[in-house]
């Protein structure tokens, strides 16, 4: 750890120094911090990776490996005995891109109408949904699942994708970026052309909208593929569980193959690895447009 720290420390002093001296080295100084900040968040990843090709007790050895092992197909074969791997994918697909469909519907249109529409009490219902935002999730959990028991969705999907089809910050996502980039003369020719207001939307408004729906959707996509606690709720057989519960069941209490379980978590890590990449360029366009100009809440 002293030695860690001695080396960051000198570090820092070298990038301070090249700022001052080196005429372009405020620049150099902002790459170097940067791909260190970059490889720092790639560790992770690749130790799991890595971890996946070893055994149980190379995993716990110390120093760790740090290269690929040669016990991946075992690790393989331990994986498929133990759970149903395919079928907690399956049904992580289906609730995680059901989900996502509905959240993206509901709340570009949510967005939309906020933006482009007056009606009475227009600030008064931003104003209660952005507050919304405020209530922690743990404070409607006993509410939530008595309603799910009631309407008899218990050991159902349908309770992990319809109450969640919808929500505060996904319509102040889509309501943002419509302001800033849907302008009001496009509509409007729209209009004079008898389009009617479900003909503009999907005709028109819906493809400038698809860096907002690359970003929202992926982060979406991500909250519900790793959620773990509303599953664990909702879902009691075993041909239901999703991938965060599938991995929970291979920790067992008289011992764990973390060999097996590393190899279903990179299984499981891949689809949020390639969905952030194909559509990382609409992502950070995304993230840039939709931006808040103005911090004033009850600007419309």
């Amino acid at each position: 750890m002293k030695t860690l720290l001695i080396l960051l420390v000198a570090l820092a002093v070298i990038l301070i120094v090249i700022a001052k001296v080196h005429p372009i080295g405020k620049k150099i100084s902002l790459y170097i911090v940067l791909g260190l900040i970059a490889l720092i968040m790639l560790i992770p990843f690749y130790m799991m990776f890595v971890m996946a090709t070893h055994t149980t007790s190379e995993i716990y050895s110390f120093p760790p490996a740090l290269w690929f092992g040669s016990n991946l197909a075992t690790n393989f074969h331990n994986m498929v005995e133990a759970v149903n791997f395919p079928r907690a994918f399956l049904n992580s697909c289906i609730v995680t891109f059901g989900n996502v469909i509905l959240v993206l519907f509901f709340c570009s249109i949510g967005g939309y109408a906020f933006s482009v529409y007056n009606f009475p009490g227009k600030k008064a219902l931003f104003a209660i949904l952005l507050g919304t935002m405020m209530v922690p999730w743990t404070a409607g959990v006993i509410p939530w699942f008595i309603m799910m028991s009631k309407l008899g969705w218990l050991n159902s999907f349908w309770a992990l994708i319809i109450p969640s089809c919808a929500n505060a910050f996904g319509i102040f996502w889509m309501r943002q970026y419509c302001q800033n980039n849907v302008p009001v003369s496009l509509i409007e020719a729209a209009r004079l052309d008898g389009c009617s207001e479900w003909t503009i939307f999907f005709r028109v408004i819906a493809p400038i909208l698809k860096p907002a729906y690359a970003s929202l959707g992926i982060m979406q996509f991500v909250n519900v593929w790793n959620d773990f606690m509303q599953p664990l709720m909702i879902l009691r057989k075993a041909d239901k569980m999703t991938l965060p519960l599938m991995l929970k069941t291979m920790v067992g209490d008289r011992g764990t193959d973390y060999g097996a379980l590393m190899f279903a978590s990179t299984c499981a890590v891949l689809p949020l690895l390639i969905a952030f990449l194909s559509a990382s360029k609409f992502f950070m366009s995304g993230l840039t447009s939709g931006a808040v100009k103005e911090l004033s809440l009850i600007h419309i």
